[in-house]
């Protein structure tokens, strides 16, 4: 798209378009071209600040109908991803709670509620996800009884299963799931139907999904001859 165009749909001058095309060019979300920019097709993993403006509201409703699932006393597990943060910030208030999580920005919003139990991994920092992985973060869960986890996925298929972009973080997140009594996995439209790089688990071992209703048809009904529950929102 032209600088000219942008200016005009954005309302902001042309230097000030300009000035943030270089700044998005050096974060690799675009290229510049003569006159304009294109956008990339992005095959790479966006860092978290900018996954958590795509479908925000999708993701607060997903995140409010997840936090339905959860009573007083029970042990969950939250992985990393921006739609279990809305979740989190959902179940912020509640009581008699016991979280685990290997997502430091999920750790640091919920450490300062007193009336839940928090539990952080250890292991190795992403900067793209906040999440802790690794042999360290998966021997903090070994051990551990939850009674369900909320796992973020960068991509769910029938055939693949869950997928993410690390293979690392998709082991780890897998080594929650083999804690959990019941899986539910938290994603918005987009995901439904992806693939990612590295599989965190089968849809076998899923029970539910919880998503919106722009997810595409076809990919949502194989999930539900896979037998996994699809809730839409």
């Amino acid at each position: 798209m032209a600088v000219a165009d942008l200016a005009v749909d954005l309302s902001a001058s042309p230097a000030t378009i300009r000035r943030d095309l270089v700044h998005l060019e050096r974060q690799r979300l675009l290229a510049r071209t003569h006159g304009g920019a294109i956008a990339h097709a992005v095959s790479y993993e966006l860092p978290l600040r900018y996954k958590g403006v795509r479908h925000a509201e999708s993701k607060r409703r997903i995140a409010s109908e997840a936090a339905t699932y959860v009573t007083e006393g029970m042990a969950i597990g939250l992985t990393g991803g921006t739609t279990a943060t809305e979740l989190a910030r959902a179940l912020a208030d509640q009581q008699k709670l016991t979280i685990v999580t290997n997502a430091l920005n999920i750790a640091s919003e919920l450490a300062v509620r007193p009336k839940l139990k928090l539990i952080v991994t250890g292991g190795v920092v992403r900067s793209e996800s906040y999440e802790l992985s690794g042999p360290i973060a998966e021997a903090s869960l070994t051990g551990l009884n939850l009674d369900v986890a909320f796992i973020g996925v960068d991509g769910i298929d029938a055939r693949a299963g869950c997928t993410t972009h690390q293979e690392v973080e998709a082991h780890t997140n897998g080594v929650m799931i083999s804690c959990s009594r019941r899986v539910v996995v938290v994603a918005d439209s987009s995901k439904i139907g992806k693939i990612a790089f590295a599989r965190i688990c089968e849809v076998a071992a899923v029970s539910e999904l919880i998503t919106d209703r722009d997810a595409d048809p076809e990919a949502a009904a194989a999930l539900t001859d896979a037998g996994v529950r699809v809730k839409f929102v």
